[in-house]
C-alpha cells in the first residue's frame, strides 16, 4: 500500500491545527496537488478543524467529487463527513460524523441518511467514523477486511485496543443526537 498526502499546492501543510502564538509544531510535506489527479484506490478525508476550512474551499470539494467514482474506497473521520456530503459523495447513503458538532454536520448534507448512534458507518464503499478514536476502530475495522493479520498485527504494535462493534457509541446520548 502507498500512502500519499494530497494537497491544494505543494507546500507544507500543518499536520495540526495551529497555535496562534507558537504555530504549527508537525508540518508534512504533500506528495500530489489535487489538479495532479494521483491514482488512488481509497481516499481518506480527515475531520478536526482543517476540514471546516476545507468545506468552504471549492478546489478541494471539487476534487472530491471527481475523485470519488474512480476509487475502490472513500472513507472520512469525525467532521470530515461534512466535506463528503458537500461534494455530493453522501447523498442517499447512511452515514455518521462527530457528536459534539452533530447540528452543524447535518445541516451541511440534508440529503444525507445521518445516523446518530453509531462509532462507524458502512455503505457501499462508502466508511464515515463519529469522534477521532471511532476513526481508528474504523480503520482496523477497514484493515481488517483487507488483511486481517496487518490490521491485528499494526493494534498490537500500538498497544490499542480497538473496539469492534460499529453501533457501540456512548456518545450519542452524552451529546444528545439519539434522533
Amino acid at each position: 500500500m502507498t500512502l500519499s498526502i494530497i494537497a491544494e499546492t505543494m507546500d507544507n501543510v500543518p499536520a495540526h491545527i495551529t497555535n496562534p502564538t507558537s504555530g504549527a509544531l508537525t508540518w508534512v510535506k504533500p506528495t500530489y496537488t489535487i489538479d495532479q489527479d494521483p491514482p488512488l484506490d481509497v481516499l481518506l478525508i480527515p475531520g478536526g478543524p482543517g476540514s471546516r476550512i476545507a468545506y468552504n474551499n471549492t478546489k478541494i470539494i471539487d476534487y472530491v467529487k471527481r475523485t470519488y467514482p474512480k476509487l475502490k474506497y472513500i472513507l472520512s473521520t469525525c467532521t470530515g463527513a461534512q466535506i463528503l456530503a458537500k461534494a455530493g459523495v453522501l447523498d442517499q447513503k447512511r452515514a455518521t460524523t462527530a457528536k459534539f458538532a452533530w447540528a452543524e454536520m447535518v445541516a451541511s448534507g440534508p440529503k444525507v441518511k445521518w445516523v446518530p448512534c453509531a462509532r462507524w458507518v458502512v455503505d457501499g464503499n462508502i466508511w464515515t467514523s463519529s469522534g477521532v478514536t471511532a476513526g481508528m476502530d474504523m480503520t482496523y475495522a477497514f484493515i481488517s477486511k483487507l488483511n486481517s493479520t496487518i490490521a491485528d498485527k499494526a493494534v498490537n504494535i500500538i498497544e490499542y485496543e480497538p473496539h469492534t462493534d460499529p453501533s457501540w457509541d456512548p456518545f450519542c446520548e452524552i451529546w444528545n443526537v439519539t434522533t
